[in-house]
């Protein structure tokens, strides 16, 4: 059975670039192209939701002028790109904090999900200053202000809850999450929604990342035996984790 929802750690646009003699902002603005195709790929394959980490909440740690050249960039992005995107049926969805972001980065992206809300063939997920902790914070803040309202008792608080507050509430926790260039980190993405997820790392630099390295990554999890913890097989079969 293929993933349903794919998480991806974009990474290594900047050593990418500096290996072509490039600014790491043109490995950046090559791997938003990077992007969209695979999202298409992904669209084409029967994946119906996929994860894009575009910017962390630990990315503001970056030069001022790298994070600045990102936001334009961005910008570009949401603005070029939405009415192709809505035709190709992907449906944009913004997630993170959007309250540190530049207004102008909120305005286009909020245009993009207007203009591909009625899309229906996949949903990306693009995380904009989006960390796993502060979504399970965010979400735990909530529920904790309807405890105090009295809306919500303590009793009431479970998984089922606090997933349903998290920033994909409604969607299917990813089931694949592919990091490209080399790095085993996780790097505080979907922390919560990658309890079970099967990790795939590839030495690939990001804007190498082609169609074939997508079917790489799903052969890789079509491999794998799901057990979540028991000992009864999954549908599909493989390896798996534990003996």
């Amino acid at each position: 059975m293929l993933p349903k929802h794919i998480g991806i750690i974009m990474d290594g646009n900047g050593r990418w670039a500096q290996q072509q003699g490039k600014p790491r902002l043109y490995g950046h603005q090559v791997g938003a192209n990077r992007a969209k195709d695979i999202v298409l790929a992904a669209r084409d394959r029967g994946i119906g939701y996929v994860t894009l980490f575009a910017f962390s909440t630990e990315n503001w740690k970056r030069p001022i002028s790298e994070v600045q050249g990102l936001f334009l960039l961005m910008e570009e992005f949401f603005r070029e790109n939405a009415d192709e995107l809505a035709e190709s049926g992907v449906k944009v969805n913004v997630i993170g904090d959007r309250s540190r972001l530049p207004r102008s980065i909120r305005t286009v992206a909020a245009n993009a999900e207007r203009i591909t809300a009625n899309a229906s063939r996949i949903i990306v997920n693009i995380a904009l200053n989006y960390g796993g902790r502060w979504d399970v914070a965010s979400a735990l803040r909530r529920i904790a202000e309807d405890v105090a309202a009295g809306r919500l008792d303590a009793s009431d608080i479970d998984e089922d809850l606090i997933s349903s507050r998290l920033a994909t509430a409604g969607q299917p926790d990813p089931d694949l999450i592919i990091r490209t260039g080399g790095e085993s980190r996780i790097s505080n993405f979907m922390l919560w929604q990658a309890a079970y997820a099967e990790i795939y790392v590839t030495q690939t630099l990001w804007p190498d990342f082609r169609d074939e390295d997508l079917d790489a990554a799903i052969s890789f999890f079509l491999s794998r035996t799901r057990r979540y913890g028991g000992l009864k097989t999954a549908p599909h079969n493989g390896r798996g984790e534990g003996g």
